[in-house]
């Protein structure tokens, strides 16, 4: 005879493998539409222009753990007028995991010997009233000052750190999704004032020279159409 409490401990594990089922994400979600990272960003627009060959991206993702967890690594230095130039690197994930946590700059940069002087979460005013949730980093070593502006986009959700990060990835789990994901990262050495200055005029224009069907895989659907809408007016 089933004793009441095996009943009770069977009913348990039945609800448990349900409710595990229940929140196993099923539905594919794919910002970047087609193409890739590298194509859907400009490499030319108003007053900059990329160059590939001289890019001094530090620390490097392109080593063999990085090659397992992006489905695709960009580097860039665009360059101004005057000859000032910006470090872009994009990772980009199909299928998002705690991949881009591994590779958060303000855990990467001190693992390859930098000193994060300063950290803080902010918003960038991008266009059409939009606010871009970014981080902005001072990294030193030695003689070397970067500055660095980046943001993550799990999904439609833009984590401005860790703990955020994780929290997407189980509200996207929760609503059934397996997102793609992106981290993109820009910088400029020098002092800083001037530096994030110049970042964030360069996080703007590059927006606004993305193509509209683009925008969502770098900053989501939200912000995107915020864009678009402006740029049409």
């Amino acid at each position: 005879m089933i004793a009441r409490r095996d009943l009770i401990i069977a009913g348990m594990a039945v609800a448990a493998a349900g409710a595990a089922e229940a929140l196993r994400p099923r539905h594919k979600l794919l910002l970047l539409k087609k193409g890739t990272i590298e194509e859907a960003l400009p490499s030319k627009m108003p007053g900059w222009e990329a160059d590939a060959t001289s890019a001094d991206l530090t620390p490097e993702l392109a080593g063999g753990l990085a090659q397992t967890l992006y489905s695709e690594i960009v580097s860039r230095v665009y360059f101004n007028a005057a000859g000032t130039g910006v470090m872009l690197l994009a990772a980009y994930g199909k299928t998002q995991s705690d991949a881009l946590q591994l590779h958060r700059p303000e855990v990467c940069y001190p693992a390859v010997g930098y000193a994060i002087e300063s950290s803080a979460a902010e918003d960038l005013p991008v266009g059409g009233g939009a606010m871009l949730p970014v981080r902005k980093l001072v990294a030193i070593n030695q003689d070397r000052r970067e500055n660095i502006v980046y943001w993550t986009r799990v999904g439609e959700r833009l984590p401005q750190d860790g703990k955020q990060q994780r929290e997407a990835r189980f509200l996207n789990s929760f609503e059934g999704l397996v997102p793609d994901g992106v981290l993109i990262r820009c910088s400029a050495l020098g002092e800083s004032g001037p530096a994030f200055k110049l970042l964030e005029t360069f996080v703007q224009d590059l927006l606004r020279a993305t193509a509209p069907s683009e925008r969502p895989a770098l900053v989501g659907s939200e912000i995107a159409n915020r864009l678009n809408a402006q740029i049409r007016t």
